[in-house]
């Protein structure tokens, strides 16, 4: 019984922190990378990380008008 008390303390202590939450390096990283020369490119990639791109900036432009709209 003892056993699975520990098991149960273990996964509570592993649950990440609201730090790691709201850490925005990886975002960041997938903006600014630089270009990887055994990283296949053609068309169809370059097309898909634009969109994905830009569906981020728009979520966040949702986030933060959601924000700004329910503080002031």
């Amino acid at each position: 019984m003892s056993e699975m008390n520990q098991k149960a303390e273990e996964k509570v202590s592993q649950r990440p922190t609201l730090k790691e939450y709201l850490d925005l390096g990886p975002m960041w990283g997938y903006f600014f990378r630089k270009k990887d020369p055994n990283r296949p490119s053609n068309f169809n990639i370059r097309m898909m990380h634009g969109i994905n791109k830009i569906s981020i900036l728009i979520f966040l432009a949702g986030i933060i008008y959601l924000v700004i709209k329910n503080v002031f």
